[in-house]
Order: structure tokens, then C-alpha cells, then sequence
């Protein structure tokens, strides 16, 4: 079921000036690498989902590079095969956005947009870009579950839902009550995280799942 135009969340421009130095960062990388996307990444999903995966920001070689969420980076390569592996998605993940991926039930919306440098967007950067993932919150009729990836994507989702994060705190797999939806979190599915053993592919599978079964 399609939504009309007036009630999609709303987005950001393509040349987005909100943030002054990821929008330099931004046009930095339009010169150097101008067969890439470099621009604000859309949300990706249908708009019907009841799952609302919320990530961090979008890397340098890939989301920003491809122009869709977790697309072309070693995060995808998890986040997209535990997806698939649960029923969230089908299709076949290629690390490019025309492969023949989609989403089911569920929807990746990113705290912060554009790539920030270094991956470390700043405080002030979070909170400008937050209305962005309160317009999908707000606008998406049907969610009922958020997993976060990572703490900068839990606390901005705790500010976007006004629930105080002291109460609230950081922590893989456990499950909050936030207004009308349920918040899980999970340690983000980055290539520094699953190295080090911060999160193994089995307990990011498992944190999908317990998020699936909250739907």
C-alpha cells in the first residue's frame, strides 16, 4: 500500500546547508570522487514497515558512495545477510543500489544523513539532522519497533522520542518501552565491532530476531 506524497517523512535536499561542515565535506568529496553519490542518503524501506532500523550515518566508500543505506561497506555485508536471513528483506545484496535487494517490513532511516569525517558526526550535527528521523517516526503508520545501531543512534532516537536516556541507557538487546514503540538496541554492525568481538554474527542475529518477534 503506497502513502500519498504528503504524508512521506520529510528529507533533506540534496545539497543540504544545515550543517556547514558536512556540507563542505560533502563538496570536498563531489571533487574528488564525482561518480559518486555525495549527497544526503534517503531512508530506504517501505513506508508501510512496522521495523525502523535506525543507523548512524552513512560511511564514506559506502552509503555515500552508492547512495543507500549500508550499501557497499563491510556493515552491510552483516546488516543485509542477517535481513535476509530473517525474513526482513529478499532478494539478492549486490553492494550496489540497483541490485535486487528490498526490504520487507521493515526500514533503515540513519541519525545523521551525510557522511560526516572520520564517521564521528558531531553533537550539534545529531541534533540538526534529528528532525529527520522524527518526520519518519511521526509520518510512518505502522511502526511499531526501532532497533538502533550503536549508541549515538540510540541516544538520538531517545531525544527524538523525549525519553530520557539515564533510564533509558545503552544496551545490546535489551528492550524499552518508549510511547507507542518498543526500543532495541544493538552494538553497531561495523567491521571494528565484530573484529574485536564487541558483536559477533550471532548476537547481532539475534538481536534482529528478538526485534522481529516485537513486531
Amino acid at each position: 500500500m503506497a502513502l500519498p506524497p504528503s504524508s512521506q517523512p520529510k528529507a533533506p535536499p540534496p545539497d543540504c546547508p544545515l550543517c556547514p561542515r558536512l556540507a563542505a565535506f560533502r563538496h570536498a568529496n563531489q571533487v574528488k570522487y564525482p561518480d559518486w553519490f555525495n549527497a544526503p542518503v534517503p531512508s530506504f524501506g517501505p513506508l508501510t514497515a512496522r521495523l525502523l532500523i535506525a543507523g548512524l550515518a552513512p560511511g564514506l566508500q559506502g552509503a555515500n558512495r552508492t547512495g543507500r543505506p549500508f550499501t557497499g561497506d563491510w556493515a552491510g555485508d552483516l546488516l543485509y545477510a542477517t535481513l535476509l536471513k530473517h525474513g526482513l528483506a529478499k532478494g539478492v545484496y549486490e553492494e550496489r543500489i540497483d541490485d535486487s535487494l528490498e526490504l520487507v517490513d521493515c526500514r533503515i532511516a540513519n541519525s545523521v544523513r551525510c557522511v560526516p569525517p572520520q564517521n564521528k558526526p558531531e553533537p550539534s550535527e545529531i541534533k540538526t539532522c534529528r528532525q529527520f528521523l522524527k518526520s519518519e517516526l511521526e509520518t510512518l503508520p505502522n511502526v511499531k519497533v526501532i532497533l538502533a545501531l550503536g549508541k549515538i543512534a540510540h541516544d538520538s532516537t531517545c531525544d527524538t522520542l523525549g525519553i530520557r536516556k539515564a533510564t533509558n541507557p545503552f544496551k545490546h538487546g535489551v528492550v524499552y518501552d518508549a510511547g507507542k514503540f518498543k526500543l532495541i538496541s544493538s552494538y553497531h554492525c561495523s567491521r571494528y565491532n565484530t573484529n574485536t568481538g564487541v558483536l559477533t554474527t550471532k548476537m547481532f542475529e539475534d538481536v534482529v530476531a528478538k526485534a522481529k518477534s516485537l513486531i
